[in-house]
């Protein structure tokens, strides 16, 4: 796929300007973005990632266009699954809600500036090394097997990086927030606040995920302009997608062992992909491996679709058959308590006064 450098350029300064917009002018304010403006954010970026996708097929043809829908569905559950994380990441600190606006936009920013050294560092290194696509491969089949592993999200398995602890132990904090500053004076003391370790908590994350997301993309796609749209589009309209959904993230119980699903196809294929491109000596004598098939595009872009379809058809289900409290939030009646009897926990005293006091007696009129 030939990208003429002006193509480039005017990519990325249109893609920069929109999040130049997002971040100076929607994101100025510290607010919870109303579900109006949550949907109407998410639709447009979505139909600006299909209209580009549209035009791939257009200027490069069909192969090219499945290389960038494939990569991009992929991206964009790998991000719904970052964001369950910076879900769980915003309740364990108590970010309040006007301020989680800006934490996410912060952690939006890291993630596109990690994966774009680390689309950098992988185009380098496959256009260097073909034997890359085998570490490829193997880290992507080695992380699926530790999603599925970890089965249903749920927020008691998220566990605190090194860093985290590092920072929480080591750096004068408070638990008090000075808007969405990262630090407060205090007593005449600079503290760190919440927010520095949330923004701290984010950008660990980001990085995390880049190590999963970048093989992912090579293994759909080799072409650095692909790898590059795809994964800003797949970040586009996360912000407005946390508040949109909140909670309702949680209902998405197996996109884990989607994902896993999803992650172990693309390692397989290119561990496929590396073995028929095989240099090394020690495997076929330094020959590619003929019988190794070449998955078609089409055939990663379906399975994709499938699985990520079954895999939230199926959490949806899993979601809405699970117990609910009642309206009250108070669950059950508790069955130890008689009915007849409201007031169980009255001390002695209270309870004589009341049985003291007698009705009024009824009159006659009243009785018959």
């Amino acid at each position: 796929m030939h990208v003429a450098d002006y193509v480039w350029y005017i990519t990325v300064g249109v893609l920069l300007a929109l999040l130049a917009f997002d971040v100076f002018i929607i994101g100025r304010r510290p607010h919870e973005p109303t579900t109006r403006e949550s949907a109407t954010a998410i639709a447009f970026y979505v139909g600006l990632a299909v209209v580009f996708g549209l035009g791939v097929w257009v200027f490069s043809g069909g192969q090219y266009a499945g290389e960038f829908f494939a990569g991009w569905l992929t991206e964009y559950s790998l991000s719904v699954d970052n964001l369950f994380i910076f879900l769980i990441i915003m309740s364990r600190f108590g970010v309040p809600r006007k301020y989680q606006q800006t934490a996410l936009l912060v952690g939006i920013i890291l993630a596109l500036v990690f994966r774009g050294i680390f689309i950098a560092v992988g185009a380098a290194a496959i256009n260097n090394f073909s034997w890359i696509f085998y570490l490829f491969g193997a880290f992507l089949v080695y992380t699926a097997v530790h999603l599925a592993m970890q089965g249903e999200n749920d927020d008691e398995d998220y566990k605190e990086n090194a860093v985290i602890r590092f920072a929480k132990k080591r750096l004068n904090a408070t638990d008090e927030y000075n808007g969405v500053k990262l630090t407060i004076l205090k007593n005449g003391k600079r503290l760190v606040t919440p927010m520095a370790i949330v923004i701290i908590a984010l950008g660990t994350t980001d990085l995390l995920f880049a190590l999963d997301s970048i093989p992912a993309i090579y293994g759909l796609t080799q072409e650095p302009f692909l790898v590059f749209t795809a994964n800003v589009f797949a970040l586009m309209g996360l912000r407005q997608l946390y508040f949109l959904l909140g909670d309702l993230l949680k209902r998405l119980v197996y996109l884990s062992i989607g994902l896993s699903v999803v992650l172990a196809f693309i390692g397989v294929k290119l561990i496929l992909h590396a073995m028929h491109e095989n240099e090394l000596p020690f495997i076929n004598g330094g020959h590619h491996i003929e019988w190794a098939p070449e998955i078609p595009i089409w055939v990663s872009l379906g399975f994709i679709i499938i699985t990520l379809g079954i895999t939230t058809i199926a959490s949806l289900r899993k979601s809405r058959d699970m117990p609910k409290p009642d309206s009250a939030g108070g669950g059950e009646l508790d069955e130890s308590v008689p009915v007849d009897n409201p007031t169980p926990d009255l001390d002695p005293k209270t309870k004589a006064e009341l049985d003291a006091i007698r009705e009024p007696e009824q009159s006659d009129a009243k009785k018959s």
